[in-house]
């Protein structure tokens, strides 16, 4: 199992460390008082932000005190916390200002081989701005207004956090990308999806028959294509919703859609005697939805008719239809023959790797930048939209941050042309691509916060 990053939250007692550990964990597991040395062991997490995932610590005090005394241990706890840390948050209050102890704390963190992030707590209003100007005075860099209480700086903090978390990220993918591709089969019923897994395998592992909803649970069989490791999952069928009346159809349907969910990418099975419905449509709407990388494959095309026209017409209807994700891959196949198996593994291995491709911030930024100077953003009501910079928050699907002022005024046309452009120009292909709009908070500007 892959290690998450670590996270450690430090500083001097009752500066809010229990309260941000609790914000970033979405739930409260540390006890929070107003009373100094509440928290003594170091308590772990498991945290998520705008699409970042880590572990966090919550830790004591950090008390000038003898080794051997009570708060001297819990000090010791303290230091083992950051030395294993990949990144630590160094939290002073703002609003109090800067004291000897912070003042001792970052001549200690400034020794330390750990990234140190400075984060002024309690700096809502303008009551913690005389703070955050003193903390300059510790050498730690910029610090970021935040309050724990209320969630302000959340994006500010993203944006610093990043860079450590990623590291972690791009390691977790690759070693996700040497694991088996965890490919379902899905489609309409009768449509050849066991037929094809059975080929695939060289075996009659899975019943089938000319009678539909013959399978009934998603099955998941070990596979091996090309020396690469495979994980074929077999769904049942997916009719129009109004077609199913029999309770044991909708749980199989139902576990076929919860199949989706834990595969990596999705072929969707067309009967080429019957072309491409509405149905097939829907089907792979679902799949986009859930953030799942999809390749249309056309069986019975040994039997098809007018292939070439067949195969345009499915191809624009395609394009009309999924607009969001245009040039998915498109195969023809035949389950019986097994003719285009190698090349639908071929699509969907390709299609896996840009779902979970990973761009450094510094090509993402250089085509950002290009992007808004070849069309900038719009000015509604003459007020200019300013966007600063984007940033891949994780992969799989590809996740991206946007940050800027009055972004949630940014036209959902615009967001199109960046989402287009990450597709084509980025190496992402038809895959799913998510945007999240994020304005980082001034504290300086009538004590307001103007986060999306």
């Amino acid at each position: 199992m892959v290690r998450l990053p670590v996270i450690a939250i430090i500083g001097r007692p009752n500066v809010g460390k229990s309260t941000l550990f609790n914000r970033l964990v979405g739930k409260k597991l540390a006890l929070v008082d107003d009373r100094p040395g509440v928290t003594r062991d170091r308590r772990e997490g498991e945290a998520h932000l705008f699409g970042l995932d880590f572990r966090v610590i919550d830790t004591a005090g950090y008390e000038d005190e003898d080794p051997k005394s009570l708060p001297g241990r819990m000090r010791q706890q303290t230091e083992r916390a950051v030395a294993e840390a990949d990144a630590a948050l160094f939290l002073f209050d703002a609003r109090a200002g800067i004291t000897p102890l912070d003042e001792e704390i970052a001549r200690w963190l400034r020794g330390t081989e750990t990234p140190i992030i400075l984060v002024g707590n309690k700096a809502e209003g303008k009551a913690g701005e005389a703070g955050l100007y003193e903390s300059y005075g510790l050498g730690l860099g910029d610090p970021v207004p935040f309050s724990a209480e209320h969630g302000e700086g959340m994006a500010d903090l993203f944006a610093l956090l990043q860079p450590h978390v990623e590291r972690e990220d791009e390691e977790e993918a690759d070693e996700d990308e040497g694991g088996p591709l965890k490919l379902a089969i899905v489609g309409r019923p009768n449509a050849g999806k066991s037929t094809l897994i059975n080929k695939m395998l060289g075996d009659d592992r899975l019943i089938t028959g000319p009678e539909a909803g013959i399978t009934r649970d998603s099955i998941a069989v070990p596979w091996e294509w090309q020396g690469r490791p495979v994980e074929l999952i077999d769904t049942a069928g997916m009719r129009k919703r109004a077609k199913v009346q029999d309770k044991l159809e909708k749980l199989s349907v139902a576990d076929g859609l919860r199949a989706v969910d834990f595969a990596e990418v999705v072929v969707l099975l067309l009967d080429a005697t019957k072309g491409l419905e509405f149905q097939d449509l829907k089907i792979a709407d679902h799949v986009i939805d859930e953030g799942r990388a999809l390749v249309v494959a056309v069986n019975k095309w040994d039997v098809a008719e007018d292939r070439k026209a067949l195969f345009e017409g499915i191809e624009t209807a395609l394009g009309e239809g999924l607009a969001q994700v245009r040039g998915v891959p498109l195969v023809s196949i035949s389950a019986v023959t097994g003719k285009g198996i190698d090349q639908l593994m071929e699509a969907a291995f390709a299609t896996r790797d840009a779902w979970s491709r990973r761009v450094t911030t510094g090509e993402l930024n250089r085509w950002f930048r290009a992007a808004i100077e070849r069309n900038p953003p719009p000015a509604p009501k003459g007020k200019r939209i300013k966007l600063r910079y984007m940033t891949q928050a994780r992969t799989r699907p590809p996740s991206f941050v946007l940050f800027g002022t009055r972004v949630d005024q940014l036209p959902m046309s615009y967001q199109r042309y960046l989402l287009n452009g990450i597709r084509n120009e980025l190496g992402f292909g038809a895959v799913p691509v998510r945007l999240t709009m994020r304005s980082p908070r001034n504290p300086y500007k009538d004590g307001k916060d103007d986060r999306q």
